[in-house]
């Protein structure tokens, strides 16, 4: 199964940190062995997921200036290993990162300047081809009771019933800062709660909907069809998903949803301060709880 995890962003909402640093690299804990937390960067977290969710194939979407750091962060190194071998306590997490690694097909795609989350995933298409895949952005993390699930069951959701995308979205208090998507129910796949999208809209003033788009979707190669059109149509703006999900609506498209909720899972973003510290302090409690 192919899979996109995107780390192009400005990260502007964490200045001066992001300067020169990547957001997707901030720390979350994480369960550890033998019961202990560890930390470990969101963008080593995400991939966890694709690989979890049967993700074998993934493009990595990343900055010019960044792609070095990138790629070297996903390269299995023997060196690494063997300078610290004489703390084998502190090498079983990063030899069983090493070990799904290894696993998988890894593929780069550069964006040159961010130009919005549409544009980070049109980047991709050269190598996705014409497969279904899995979105995920790298600044944000799904807290599951096994990591990967809710992500295989949107795919499979997809390929079941040749939808051209589901979405993961949540209840919020304020619209306004998310991609609206406006619903209907449409009972429960392996009992997660199901909506039929009849509209999606970015930011909206006045949301029609407290239903928010989390950055998780299962795609058909579709999407990269209506990522030209709305290109062609705003050639100098930033290029927005949500539009491109419309315009693959438009020409009669079917997307669906499934709705995260307190029994299937969380999403904790890291996009500003205030994101960053409740993520840190929300993973901590869970894998503590989970040792």
């Amino acid at each position: 199964m192919r899979g996109v995890l995107t780390l192009a962003g400005a990260g502007t909402r964490m200045l001066p940190w992001s300067r020169g640093l990547r957001k997707e690299f901030l720390p979350l804990y994480d369960r550890g062995d033998e019961g202990r937390p560890v930390l470990k960067p969101v963008a080593h977290l995400v991939l966890e997921t694709l690989s979890g969710a049967g993700v074998d194939d993934v493009t990595l979407v990343v900055g010019a200036h960044q792609l070095e750091f990138v790629r070297t962060y996903f390269s299995v190194d023997s060196r690494f290993l063997r300078r610290h071998a004489h703390h084998p306590d502190r090498l079983i997490e990063t030899r069983r990162f090493y070990q799904r690694l290894s696993r998988l097909r890894l593929r780069y795609a550069v964006q040159p300047a961010p130009r919005g989350f549409g544009d980070a995933v049109q980047r991709a298409e050269r190598s996705v081809g014409h497969h279904p895949f899995l979105l995920h952005a790298a600044d944000a993390v799904l807290i599951e009771p096994e990591r990967g699930t809710l992500p295989r069951r949107m795919m499979a959701l997809r390929d079941r019933e040749d939808l051209d995308a589901v979405l993961l979205v949540r209840r919020v208090k304020d619209a306004r800062r998310y991609g609206v998507v406006e619903a209907t129910a449409a009972g429960r796949t392996h009992g997660v709660r199901r909506l039929h999208v009849s509209r999606v809209e970015e930011k909206p003033t006045r949301p029609r909907s407290s239903w928010a788009a989390t950055a998780v979707y299962a795609f058909s190669p579709s999407i990269f069809a209506a990522l030209r059109a709305v290109r062609r149509r705003h050639p100098t703006a930033e290029l927005e998903l949500t539009d491109a999900i419309q315009e693959v609506m438009a020409r009669g498209g079917r997307v669906d949803a499934l709705a995260l909720s307190a029994s299937s899972g969380e999403w904790r973003s890291v996009g500003s301060p205030d994101g960053f510290h409740r993520a840190l302090r929300r993973t901590l409690a869970w894998a503590e709880r989970s040792s």
